[in-house]
């Protein structure tokens, strides 16, 4: 039976990942064709692959989710600072947040082919890591941008997915960016890697949880003191939501039941 299972989940997995395959290229080509339009539009359209691909993940994999505290999410230019595990969290914030994102990325992802050329028109910040020092000043010029605007920003503190069940390193970009913009910051706890697990091809069917918390804010903390409050209640929020992958140490500052 555990034989049949494992062939099921690879079968399923393949037929995801060859869904994103033929539907990411024609909508790269029509990303192309709509570069005329406002970003606005712009963006609405392009977003629409994102959450084509949760869909899919949905329908053909068996992965499902849920958002507790969206009513967190204030009607407000903030910073979103959130957990990564997964893949998965970078197609949905984006085409579920009920605002447009800014995502911080390398400036060489803009010559991806298809998905670089999405990206690229969606007016997001983008540095250039050839000018050292002068790339932070970059995301502040931009985030300022942005954030006038009333688009949201948004950084994975931890840098890169980690593994269910594991903390990263929280790097103080996202709470230095939010000191020098005098932005809120919301944190954010997501179980994605329970169900796609990073650098792994076998997903698995389950339920995601997307927590939202409180925005944090920033104005009379120093980066350091804010990036603390945002990986503490991440952390914590983490425990509860997959007690069972974290040692009782971790977690004994955790409530047991988060949801109710």
């Amino acid at each position: 039976m555990r034989g049949a299972g494992t062939a099921c989940r690879a079968l399923r997995s393949a037929l995801f990942v060859l869904f994103q395959a033929v539907t990411l290229a024609p909508y790269a080509v029509l990303c192309l064709l709509w570069a005329p339009l406002p970003l606005h539009w712009r963006y609405r359209l392009t977003v629409g692959w994102p959450r084509l691909v949760i869909w899919g993940a949905r329908h053909i994999v068996g992965i499902r989710h849920r958002v507790i505290g969206a009513d967190n999410l204030p009607d407000a230019p903030v910073i979103l600072l959130s957990k990564h595990q997964s893949t998965w969290e970078t197609l949905f914030f984006p085409a579920f947040m009920p605002r447009e994102l800014c995502y911080v990325f390398k400036r060489e992802l803009l010559y991806v082919p298809f998905f670089g050329w999405g990206i690229g028109l969606l007016g997001m910040i983008h540095i250039d890591r050839s000018r050292g020092n002068d790339a932070f000043e970059q995301v502040v010029r931009q985030g300022q941008r942005k954030l006038a605007e009333g688009r949201w920003i948004i950084i994975f503190p931890e840098g890169t997915r980690t593994r269910a069940g594991s903390r990263g390193k929280y790097k103080t970009g996202g709470a230095r960016l939010a000191v020098r913009t005098g932005a809120a910051v919301v944190p954010i706890a997501v179980n994605s890697g329970e169900c796609w697990p990073r650098r792994k091809f076998l997903l698995r069917a389950g339920l995601i949880t997307v927590s939202i918390g409180p925005p944090i804010a920033s104005t009379g903390r120093s980066a350091e003191e804010l990036n603390d409050a945002v990986e503490g209640w991440i952390e914590s929020e983490m425990c509860r939501l997959s007690p069972h992958l974290y040692r009782d140490e971790a977690c004994s500052g955790a409530t047991k039941d988060p949801i109710a």
